[in-house]
């Protein structure tokens, strides 16, 4: 690893370079870990709603029993947020590589313990009391899995291709899900329910064991970030000063220590910077929630249309989205980031009421149509800018935990907010424009965020300071 002294290294203007072969390892290990995120989180969740109140709550009401089981899911949550922090603060001291190592071998070896837990009937209240654990290992260990892979590959990617290469962990998300998806699918068709509640769902969690082992090798093999190794605040042992002795480097009258460069990092205002993103975040993370989660259960319970409609619409949308990601982080590396942020939430903005209007028809076309449409301009396509303009918006010395942070809070308020929220003012009114109304309002809280965001396309990440 390369080393720095701060009072006597002179900082770099650019960061390292890396072989095309050390990219697309980089490239590899952040969809992967993403992918196997987002895998873990569909297996779970799909679990909880299909048969995990039968084998560990079996004791209580059906009702009692989902919600329980819902419960276990959602004490994942709070772990991630734990782990956002802890994780965050790791790697930005001691760098990316050695944790986003831990990262996902906290997330497979507790999605892979679920798949041998003994049930209610064989050992009691024990089982769902292991259950919790091994959830709250794996949103501790997948809090700040998205936000590292995202900081490694956009500290790796080449600055004119940073937007379409980082888009990669992107793509993770519809990865994992088709593949956990895919996988519940094939059980349902091909099991009784029996089989499926004797033993069929563990198989997910057990194969996902040989997909860690993948992941695990693929970052054994993969270098430190570039961006790190060059950064002007790390000791002879490549790790992060405190901030004492960042200000008192800062303050060396020599320009060969750099004290220019570790004078911006210690004389900038904090928070800007990281609302700017929580604004970007809150945004893209609503209308997720919105219209994976939300709509869905609209479309069965209330307009009382198949369930199939809607579940066939988003992976329909997932699978156009491999198009929509690459496309939209491609384009924000032509003209920026501002532009595409603004012209997708205008977009969205104009289009939510006429395609929920749609929707509400009942047709089967078009609600998959407008559900497609929604899905990648209001949720994928600000997924994909969110990757790179996250990452540029910080500075190097605290990107990977105000990154980890932003994803986090803006995702957990949001989705918490959002569905409850629509799922209020529809019964309220027995309408779906509050649901249209949403999605404006979710579209203009990324559109204010990127109208003051400053443009940060191409900037140096080596440099410690925020952009704003």
């Amino acid at each position: 690893m390369t080393q720095h002294d701060p009072s006597t290294a002179t900082p770099p203007a650019a960061a390292a370079t890396r072989s095309t072969s050390d990219l697309k390892k980089a490239a590899v290990s952040g969809w992967l870990g993403t992918a196997m995120e987002f895998m873990d989180f569909q297996l779970y969740s799909l679990a909880a709603a299909i048969v995990f109140n039968d084998i560990f709550f079996p004791d209580v009401s059906p009702a009692i029993g989902l919600i329980a089981a819902m419960g276990t899911y959602g004490v994942g949550y709070v772990a991630r947020l734990v782990g956002a922090v802890y994780f965050g603060r790791m790697g930005d001291r001691i760098g990316r590589k050695r944790v986003l190592f831990i990262t996902i071998a906290l997330m497979g070896a507790s999605t892979t313990l679920i798949g041998v837990l003994p049930t209610y009937a064989q050992i009691g209240i024990a089982a769902p009391a292991l259950l919790v654990v091994l959830r709250l290992v794996q949103g501790f260990g997948a809090g700040a899995e998205i936000a590292g892979a995202t900081t490694m590959l956009a500290e790796y990617a080449p600055v004119k291709r940073r937007g379409v290469i980082a888009s990669l962990v992107s793509l993770g998300t519809n990865t994992g899900t088709l593949a956990a998806t895919g996988l519940w699918a094939i059980l349902i068709a091909v099991l009784s329910e029996d089989q499926l509640i004797s033993w069929g769902w563990r198989l997910p969690f057990l194969l996902s064991f040989f997909l860690m082992l993948f992941a695990l090798w693929i970052r054994t093999h993969l270098k430190e970030s570039p961006v790190f190794e060059n950064r002007a605040d790390l000791d002879e042992e490549g790790v992060a000063i405190s901030r004492e002795k960042l200000e008192a480097a800062a303050a060396t009258p020599s320009k060969a220590s750099g004290s220019d460069v570790l004078a911006a990092a210690v004389k900038q205002r904090k928070g800007k910077a990281f609302f700017i993103a929580l604004g970007l975040r809150f945004g893209q993370a609503g209308n997720s929630g919105l219209i994976q989660t939300f709509l869905v259960g609209y479309l069965a319970t209330t307009l009382l249309l198949d369930r199939s409609i809607a579940t066939n619409a988003l992976l329909i949308s997932s699978a156009v989205g491999f198009a929509t990601v690459p496309l939209v982080g491609l384009v924000s590396d032509r003209v920026g980031r501002r532009p595409v942020y603004m012209a997708l939430t205008v977009v969205s903005g104009i289009l939510a009421f006429p395609l929920m209007h749609l929707v509400s028809e009942g047709s089967t076309v078009a609600v998959t149509l407008s559900m497609i449409l929604l899905h990648n301009l209001a949720v994928l396509g600000l997924f994909s800018l969110e990757s790179v303009t996250m990452a540029e918006l910080f500075g190097a010395r605290t990107r990977f935990t105000q990154l980890a942070l932003a994803k986090e809070i803006g995702g957990i308020l949001a989705t918490a907010i959002g569905p409850l929220l629509a799922a209020s003012l529809t019964a309220w009114t027995g309408s779906w424009w509050p649901i249209a109304a949403m999605l404006v309002a979710y579209s203009a809280i990324t559109l204010v965020s990127a109208v003051v965001s400053p443009e940060v396309r191409g900037r140096d990440l080596v440099r410690l300071e925020d952009a704003v």
